[in-house]
C-alpha cells in the first residue's frame, strides 16, 4: 500500500484487462434502466421488480445488478409512492431577556443500590442560566413535572403565552397530564428531534455542571440527603458561580438586571488600566458587553448564492 501511494503516476496496480465474462453488456444496463424507470415499475424497488418479472416468467438481472446500475444513475432516490423523508428541525427560540424560553430535562442521580436511582427534575431560564425550579423523586412521571412547571410558573408570575418550555421526547414531557398543564398555563411547548442528544444544550450542559461540582458524592444515601445536597448546589450556582457563557456573571444578577452595572464597572476598571499603563495593551481591552440574545436551536443561515 504505501509503495503504491508513493508512486506518481497513481494506482498502478496490474490487474486482469480483459473485459469480465459475467458483466453486463451495454444493452442489458439500458434495459434495467429502462424497465426500472416504466409506469409499471416506478415505484418499485428492485427486489419487488425481480419478483414481478419473474411472476412474468422473464429473466433481466439479479437484485444487485438493479442495485447497482439504479446507484450509478442515480435512480434509487426514494422509489415508493410515499412521501419522501424529510428532515424535522426543532423550532428556533429567541431569549432576550428572562421568563422567555425555559429548558428542562431529568436526569439520574445514584442510590446505594446499584440500578436504582433518584430522579432529579430541573428547569433553566436559558437566558440567565438560573435554575427557576427543581424537584428530586423516586420516579419519572408527567404529573409530576406538570407540577413542577406550575410551581415555577407560580412563583415566577409568568403569564399566558409568556414562556416556551423546552425539552427533549421522553414520557415525563410528551404525557397527557404534563401537555394539559402546559395548554391550561399558556405555555408554548418545545421538543427536541427524536433520539438526538444535542437538542436540548442548555440543560444537558447544566447537568454536567451538577455532576462534576467536587462536592456531588459518589451515591446519595437517602432521597432526603439528595434534596438538601440539591438545595445547596441551586444556592451556590444561582448566586455563586459566574457562568463562563454570560461574561461571568452570576445567573441570578443576570435573571434580575444586575449584570449590566457590573460589566460596565469592569470595562471602567479595564480602560482605566490601560490608561495607566497603555504600553500593556496592543489593542483594545477585554469586551465586556452584555449578551442580549440567546438561542435555542438556531437555524442554519442561508448562504449567498454564487451566480
Amino acid at each position: 500500500m504505501q509503495r503504491w501511494e508513493q508512486k506518481p503516476e497513481g494506482d498502478a496496480r496490474k490487474g486482469p484487462k480483459a473485459r469480465p465474462a459475467n458483466a453486463l453488456s451495454v444493452q442489458e444496463t439500458a434495459l434495467i434502466v429502462s424497465i426500472s424507470n416504466s409506469e409499471a415499475y416506478r415505484d418499485l424497488n428492485p427486489h419487488q421488480i425481480i419478483v414481478t418479472l419473474a411472476d412474468k416468467r422473464e429473466y433481466v438481472a439479479s437484485e444487485s445488478s438493479f442495485y447497482r446500475v439504479l446507484k450509478k444513475n442515480n435512480l434509487l432516490v426514494h422509489r415508493s409512492k410515499s412521501k419522501p423523508k424529510t428532515r424535522h428541525a426543532p423550532r428556533e427560540l429567541v431569549a432576550t431577556g428572562p421568563n422567555q424560553v425555559w429548558s428542562w430535562d431529568i436526569t439520574y442521580l445514584p442510590s446505594p443500590i446499584r440500578g436504582v436511582y433518584f430522579y432529579l427534575y430541573l428547569i433553566e431560564d436559558i437566558f440567565s442560566r438560573m435554575i427557576v425550579g427543581w424537584r428530586i423523586e423516586e420516579r419519572e412521571s408527567a404529573t409530576l413535572s406538570a407540577e413542577l412547571v406550575a410551581i415555577c410558573c407560580r412563583k415566577h408570575k409568568i403569564a399566558r403565552n409568556q414562556i416556551s418550555l423546552h425539552a427533549d421526547n421522553g414520557g415525563p414531557m410528551k404525557g397527557a397530564t404534563m401537555l394539559g398543564t402546559l395548554g391550561r398555563l399558556g405555555i408554548n411547548p418545545s421538543f427536541s428531534r427524536p433520539s438526538v442528544s444535542n437538542d436540548n444544550p442548555f440543560s444537558e450542559s447544566l447537568f454536567k455542571t451538577v455532576k462534576y461540582n467536587q462536592t456531588f458524592p459518589d451515591y446519595f444515601e437517602k432521597i432526603q440527603t439528595s434534596r438538601l445536597w440539591m438545595a445547596g448546589f441551586e444556592t451556590w450556582y444561582n448566586q455563586e458561580h459566574k457562568h463562563s457563557k454570560i461574561s461571568y456573571v452570576t445567573p441570578f444578577s443576570r435573571h434580575y438586571g444586575l449584570d449590566a452595572v457590573i460589566l460596565r464597572n469592569r470595562h471602567d476598571i479595564y480602560e482605566l488600566a490601560k490608561k495607566e499603563h497603555p504600553y500593556r495593551w496592543s489593542k483594545e481591552t477585554r469586551n465586556w458587553e452584555r449578551i442580549e440574545t440567546v438561542i435555542l436551536n438556531p437555524g442554519k443561515k442561508k448562504k449567498d448564492l454564487v451566480h
